[in-house]
């Protein structure tokens, strides 16, 4: 089954929008539409690459819509081998917390691969977290309220760091061709197996009641 040029060129214009030296994890993140609003803000915001340090994990349908399928996750159960796993790669991680010095979105330092953590709703980020970061950030806030909610502080954050990221590379994503490839490949056989299971439940024949 072949895929529509229109819907083909479609993806490849996403894929050279995204950026690789951006990524987020959420740890600890309990309530589904929390999450999954987070994986849409990523993807909305051309952040390729989640982190969910959370176990299991079921997308909730209202938020997230099945966003998760264009996004290269990944999962963990603490967040001691994500964050060894990032610097490993270069990344400096920073998690997103109110506390005194933390950087806004606007003064992060991007001179490399950043690295964003969000905590669960009820505690924030863990203190192993906290104690494995290279620093903090949080949303600058001018009203009378203290805090944000997870998913709003993580789309507030996201669109200005990868805008400030992509002004700074000169261009609109960074993620290698051979990345871009592979995404690429991904997605269309996600999207043929989508169709083809489609078309199957279609096809079913009607049962004697005509259900």
């Amino acid at each position: 089954m072949g895929t529509d040029p229109e819907r083909l060129a479609r993806l490849e214009a996403a894929l050279e929008r995204r950026l690789g030296s951006v990524v987020v994890l959420a740890e600890a993140v309990r309530r589904r539409h929390n999450t999954s609003a987070i994986l849409r803000s990523c993807e909305a915001f051309g952040v390729h690459e989640v982190h969910l340090i959370t176990g299991e994990f079921r997308p909730s349908k209202g938020a997230g819509r099945g966003v998760e399928r264009w996004l290269d996750l990944h999962r963990h159960l603490d967040p001691g081998p994500a964050i060894a796993g990032l610097r490993a790669r270069g990344f400096r991680v920073y998690v997103a917390d109110l506390v005194d010095g933390a950087h806004s979105p606007e003064s992060l330092p991007l001179d490399g691969p950043v690295a964003i953590l969000f905590g669960s709703e009820l505690v924030g980020v863990s203190d192993a977290a906290r104690a494995l970061a290279d620093g903090a950030l949080c949303v600058p806030m001018r009203g009378l309220v203290e805090s944000l909610n997870v998913s709003v502080a993580a789309a507030c954050i996201l669109q200005r760091v990868s805008e400030r990221r992509r002004q700074q590379l000169g261009a609109l994503g960074d993620l290698s061709p051979e990345r871009k490839a592979d995404t690429l490949a991904g997605w269309l056989e996600r999207e043929q197996a989508a169709s083809a299971g489609m078309a199957a439940r279609v096809g079913e024949p009607e049962d004697e009641d005509g259900l």
